[in-house]
């Protein structure tokens, strides 16, 4: 495919997307009757699709109006490169500019410039104070790809080494000790042996930050309440010797689960509600709750033009209802490590306070948050501590 055929994919992609679509959807459903796209081909338009959605407010405003087209001429006007020169009306390009879309002047508002939802300035506002617009903009760009050294298989060193003949080229990252930046070669990672032998797992180096911080006991049996994939478990597998449960309210979530500690060599099981009832309490339980997300909007930048304010609030009735829910399952001087990927203080501190209002005899032992601007996604933790 020609660059401007990739543009022409990514305007039909993006026009189902505007339409109700998730894009994820509606890229399998293209490639798959798109034989003639090459690995290359699918990459190239995925990326220009989700560096769309990513820059959703800001391409609209820069192309003139809010579709497919408008998105396409928008965005490579923001990565300064003229429209002209790809969108030429041959072969399967796009059309040639108009002369209304060659004379745009976009007008562009601060929010515009940030891509930043107007119903959520004033939450973000005091939520990040200084970090604003730093933070936005950083939020604008892809996410890098980070491994974390599985360190039950291996070290840092060992890892980066057989990557590296495998032609995947990483760096450490200082958020945690376990934690590689991908340089070149991400496609790769799936099939390298350093994948396939359990001595490297996906997760954002943030995420490996975060499951660094919660203190695990001496003994007995660890619950992951919220555990999806099942990523925070293994990562918390390799540091510790007793067993983990991983629960999730969707169990569909966590099928992958066995064959991911099986190829970890972690012990860590997904177990039924009956279960996690009848094998409490707990010396800690790990509650990485429901979210808007907004920390990984980097990652997932659908989720940015999704959410609302019913939305919002309806997550966290969710996670204080989470809240609630482990800390009957925790046992004497045991902890609960509440994590979210947001940056939003409603879901972050007044989570904390609301929980330490309404539950006498518990502790917040720490509180951790991870910047985006400190190169992964933002995250926050804190650790509530039962009194003796």
């Amino acid at each position: 495919m020609t660059p401007g055929a990739r543009l022409a994919a990514a305007a039909e992609i993006l026009d189902r997307y505007l339409a109700g679509e998730p894009a994820e959807r509606v890229l399998t459903t293209w490639a798959r009757r798109s034989r003639f796209a090459g690995s290359g081909d699918r990459a190239a338009v995925r990326d220009h699709v989700f560096d769309a959605i990513r820059r959703r407010r800001s391409a609209a405003a820069a192309g003139g109006e809010e579709s497919g087209r408008g998105l396409v001429i928008g965005l490579l006007r923001l990565q300064g490169r003229d429209p002209d020169d790809v969108l030429t009306g041959q072969g399967h390009s796009l059309p040639a500019l108009t002369a209304v879309e060659r004379q745009h002047v976009p007008q562009m508002s601060e929010l515009d410039r940030l891509d930043c939802p107007g119903w959520l300035e004033d939450d973000l506002r005091g939520s990040l104070g200084a970090e604003f617009v730093p933070v936005l903009e950083g939020l604008q760009r892809r996410a890098d790809v980070f491994l974390r050294v599985n360190s039950a298989r291996g070290t840092l060193e060992e890892a980066r080494a057989a990557l590296g003949d495998e032609g995947i080229e990483t760096e450490p990252h200082s958020l945690s000790p376990t934690a590689l930046r991908v340089l070149s070669g991400a496609r790769k990672v799936h099939a390298s042996a350093a994948y396939r032998d359990g001595l490297v797992e996906l997760q954002d180096a943030a995420s490996q930050a975060v499951s660094d911080q919660i203190p695990l006991p001496a003994s007995g049996v660890v619950l992951d309440y919220c555990a999806g994939g099942g990523g925070k478990a293994l990562a918390l597998a390799a540091r510790f010797d007793g067993e983990i449960l991983a629960h999730d309210a969707d169990p569909r979530r966590m099928k992958d689960i066995p064959q991911r500690a099986s190829r970890a060599g972690a012990q860590v099981q997904a177990a039924t509600p009956d279960e996690v009832e009848r094998r409490a309490p707990y010396g800690l339980v790990v509650a990485d709750v429901p979210c808007s997300g907004s920390g990984a909007w980097r990652r997932q930048p659908e989720a940015r033009w999704r959410l609302d304010r019913a939305a919002l609030d309806d997550l966290r009735e969710t996670q204080a209802g989470i809240l609630d829910r482990v800390a009957t399952l925790t046992g004497p001087e045991g902890a609960i490590a509440y994590i979210t990927c947001s940056i939003l203080r409603q879901e972050n501190e007044d989570q904390v306070a609301r929980f330490l209002r309404d539950h006498d005899g518990w502790n917040v032992e720490q509180r951790y948050r991870v910047s985006p601007l400190a190169g992964g996604d933002g995250f926050f933790l804190a650790v509530f501590r039962r009194k003796a």
